[in-house]
């Protein structure tokens, strides 16, 4: 039987679980389901990025590995993520500082020196390399842990049944904003316009889109496969990718 100090863990490193399933999470929900979900007046300026030494440390890694559009999208994720909790799930308890580790290296596996060189999934390998730079750097194991499940599992979009980690399902629904513009009318248009000004996309959608199709070509038994056609070979078009780059909601952004 877990001990008060480890429930505190749980809740405190985002560990408790959720509906993996948005349908399920949305069903009925009281401001996010019906026709005008409510979408409070936030700016990008009402959320202040954690900053600790390990946070300094874990950006200045980042900053080395991915090209700007990639870092920009990570910090644009950390806004729209909390914005959605704030005004969705006002109960919802969990430490900033290990969601936004969370954002910040989600994507850190699509860096050069990790996409093409490993066999493995983005994801997956990213999720190691996260966890190994956070206990590198002093990080708390339960925390990395927290961390690299969720960043192993910020794609798993299809998956339907059972439970999810709150910060897993946090980063999931901030990722599919921001790359396919899914949910995006439930935070405020102000908050996206602030957050792009803050975070520019430059061309974040046809940029994602061509490390989609750089993985699929590297490793067609990929991760990102799930968002393809039964048995996926090079040179058939993308799904995945072709929705990233038909992501409406943002295009008025994507020249910023």
């Amino acid at each position: 039987m877990a001990t008060l100090a480890d429930e505190q863990k749980v809740k405190f490193y985002g560990y408790t679980p959720v509906a993996r399933d948005p349908d399920v999470l949305f069903k009925d929900h009281p401001t996010a389901s019906g026709e005008n979900p409510r979408q409070d007046p936030f700016k990008f300026e009402g959320y202040p990025l954690p900053d600790s030494p390990l946070v300094r440390k874990v950006k200045q890694f980042v900053k080395t590995k991915l090209n700007e559009q990639t870092f920009n999208h990570s910090n644009r994720v950390y806004i729209y993520g909390t914005a959605l909790v704030k005004t969705h799930f006002p109960d919802w308890s969990y430490d900033s500082e290990t969601y936004y580790l969370t954002c910040l290296l989600h994507d850190i596996g699509t860096a050069d020196d990790f996409l093409a060189t490993t066999k493995m999934s983005f994801e997956f390998k990213g999720a190691i390399v996260a966890r190994e730079l956070l206990l590198a750097n002093g990080g708390i194991e339960d925390q990395a842990d927290s961390v690299c499940e969720a960043i192993i599992r910020h794609q798993d979009i299809f998956a339907k049944g059972g439970n999810i980690t709150m910060i897993g399902q946090i980063i999931q629904l901030a990722t599919i904003l921001d790359n396919v513009g899914i949910r995006a009318n439930l935070i405020h248009p102000d908050l996206i316009a602030t957050t792009c000004a803050a975070f520019p996309r430059k061309g974040w959608s046809e940029c994602f889109a061509c490390t989609i199709e750089k993985e699929l070509a590297l490793k067609p038994w990929c991760h990102t496969s799930t968002f393809e056609q039964p048995n996926w070979v090079d040179g058939v078009p993308s799904n995945f990718a072709t929705d990233v780059r038909a992501n409406s909601n943002m295009d008025r952004y994507d020249k910023l």
